[in-house]
Protein backbone atom coordinates (compact mmCIF):
# COMPACT_ATOMS: atom_id res chain seq x y z
CA UNK A 1 0.00 0.00 0.00
CA UNK A 2 1.30 3.09 -1.15
CA UNK A 3 1.17 6.51 0.85
CA UNK A 4 -0.71 9.34 -0.48
CA UNK A 5 3.07 11.45 -1.22
CA UNK A 6 4.19 7.99 -3.29
CA UNK A 7 1.00 7.97 -4.89
CA UNK A 8 1.21 11.82 -5.86
CA UNK A 9 4.98 11.76 -6.69
CA UNK A 10 3.80 8.69 -8.94
CA UNK A 11 1.26 10.72 -10.84
CA UNK A 12 3.77 13.59 -10.99
CA UNK A 13 5.93 11.08 -13.15
CA UNK A 14 3.11 9.77 -15.02
CA UNK A 15 2.21 13.77 -16.10
CA UNK A 16 5.58 14.33 -17.09
CA UNK A 17 6.12 11.34 -19.02
CA UNK A 18 3.42 13.09 -21.28
CA UNK A 19 5.39 16.58 -21.05
CA UNK A 20 2.59 18.17 -18.37
CA UNK A 21 4.57 21.58 -17.95
CA UNK A 22 5.80 23.47 -14.77
CA UNK A 23 3.84 20.60 -12.38
CA UNK A 24 3.57 21.34 -8.97
CA UNK A 25 3.06 19.02 -6.22
CA UNK A 26 1.81 21.07 -2.76
CA UNK A 27 1.06 19.39 0.57
CA UNK A 28 -2.02 20.75 1.41
CA UNK A 29 -2.99 18.35 4.37
CA UNK A 30 -1.88 20.53 7.29
CA UNK A 31 -4.06 24.08 5.56
CA UNK A 32 -7.02 22.21 4.66
CA UNK A 33 -9.01 18.93 4.96
CA UNK A 34 -9.82 18.35 1.37
CA UNK A 35 -6.96 16.38 0.75
CA UNK A 36 -3.49 15.72 1.57
CA UNK A 37 -2.01 16.81 -2.35
CA UNK A 38 -2.58 19.13 -5.00
CA UNK A 39 -0.66 18.23 -8.76
CA UNK A 40 -1.37 21.45 -10.38
CA UNK A 41 0.44 20.53 -13.91
CA UNK A 42 -0.20 22.98 -17.70
CA UNK A 43 -0.71 21.63 -20.49
CA UNK A 44 -0.46 22.78 -24.11
CA UNK A 45 -3.52 22.54 -25.80
CA UNK A 46 -7.04 21.95 -24.33
CA UNK A 47 -6.38 18.00 -26.20
CA UNK A 48 -3.09 17.70 -24.00
CA UNK A 49 -5.20 18.47 -21.03
CA UNK A 50 -7.37 15.72 -21.49
CA UNK A 51 -4.65 13.23 -22.49
CA UNK A 52 -2.76 14.58 -19.64
CA UNK A 53 -5.90 13.94 -17.38
CA UNK A 54 -7.00 10.44 -19.07
CA UNK A 55 -2.74 9.35 -18.37
CA UNK A 56 -3.04 10.34 -14.80
CA UNK A 57 -6.72 8.96 -14.51
CA UNK A 58 -4.95 5.29 -15.85
CA UNK A 59 -2.09 5.74 -13.44
CA UNK A 60 -4.17 5.67 -10.38
CA UNK A 61 -6.20 2.85 -11.33
CA UNK A 62 -2.69 1.18 -11.85
CA UNK A 63 -2.03 1.86 -8.26
CA UNK A 64 -5.32 0.53 -7.07
CA UNK A 65 -6.63 4.35 -6.20
CA UNK A 66 -10.32 4.69 -7.30
CA UNK A 67 -11.40 7.67 -8.59
CA UNK A 68 -13.77 9.84 -6.94
CA UNK A 69 -14.58 12.33 -9.14
CA UNK A 70 -13.73 13.88 -12.46
CA UNK A 71 -14.78 17.76 -13.60
CA UNK A 72 -14.16 20.05 -16.30
CA UNK A 73 -14.56 23.13 -17.44
CA UNK A 74 -14.63 25.33 -21.10
CA UNK A 75 -13.44 22.12 -23.31
CA UNK A 76 -10.95 20.97 -21.07
CA UNK A 77 -8.87 23.98 -20.33
CA UNK A 78 -9.50 23.25 -17.08
CA UNK A 79 -9.98 19.56 -15.38
CA UNK A 80 -9.83 18.38 -11.57
CA UNK A 81 -9.70 14.29 -10.62
CA UNK A 82 -10.58 13.48 -7.82
CA UNK A 83 -8.39 10.71 -5.74
CA UNK A 84 -9.57 11.48 -2.50
CA UNK A 85 -6.40 11.82 -0.54
CA UNK A 86 -4.75 13.44 -3.56
CA UNK A 87 -6.03 15.71 -6.19
CA UNK A 88 -5.18 16.80 -9.84
CA UNK A 89 -5.98 19.91 -11.69
CA UNK A 90 -4.75 20.09 -15.16
CA UNK A 91 -5.30 23.36 -16.72
CA UNK A 92 -4.19 25.19 -20.18
CA UNK A 93 -1.62 28.17 -19.45
CA UNK A 94 -4.61 30.99 -19.51
CA UNK A 95 -6.49 28.94 -17.13
CA UNK A 96 -4.15 28.50 -14.54
CA UNK A 97 -3.05 31.90 -15.10
CA UNK A 98 -6.70 32.72 -14.30
CA UNK A 99 -7.17 30.04 -11.16
CA UNK A 100 -3.76 31.17 -9.77
CA UNK A 101 -3.63 27.83 -7.63
CA UNK A 102 -0.62 28.66 -6.16
CA UNK A 103 -1.41 31.40 -4.97
CA UNK A 104 -4.43 30.72 -3.51
CA UNK A 105 -2.52 27.88 -1.62
CA UNK A 106 0.55 29.98 -1.07
CA UNK A 107 0.32 28.55 2.82
CA UNK A 108 1.19 25.06 1.71
CA UNK A 109 4.34 23.54 1.51
CA UNK A 110 5.62 22.91 -2.31
CA UNK A 111 7.30 19.40 -3.04
CA UNK A 112 10.41 19.36 -4.11
CA UNK A 113 10.51 17.91 -7.58
CA UNK A 114 13.75 17.67 -8.95
CA UNK A 115 14.62 14.48 -8.59
CA UNK A 116 11.53 13.66 -10.32
CA UNK A 117 10.56 15.49 -13.46
CA UNK A 118 12.94 17.08 -15.81
CA UNK A 119 13.07 21.09 -16.25
CA UNK A 120 11.00 22.56 -19.37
Amino acid sequence: MLTAKEVALEVTKALDEKKGMDIKVLEIGAVSSLADYFIICTGTSNTHVKTLCDYAEYTFEQLGEPMLGREGHRGNSWELLDFGSVVVHVFTEEAREFYALERLWADAKQIDLSEIVLPN
